[in-house]
């Protein structure tokens, strides 16, 4: 999965600070740990979905 890479940043991170990006590539949803930008996780946008709105109902 090559090509341009545009990271969208959680809106709750730290301006200077560790935080979780997001990227779209090719029918699939890329996250990263900003500290460790090499470890890249695939997956659907489907699940991305799901995962984000569990996330988000977390206390």
């Amino acid at each position: 999965m090559s090509g341009s890479i545009t990271w969208q940043k959680s809106s709750f991170s730290e301006a200077e600070g560790s935080c979780v990006e997001l990227r779209r590539h090719d029918g699939h949803v890329g996250i990263r740990e900003s500290e460790h930008p090499e470890a890249v996780i695939y997956t659907t946008p489907t699940t991305a979905r799901a995962f984000l709105t569990r996330v988000r109902q977390l206390p």
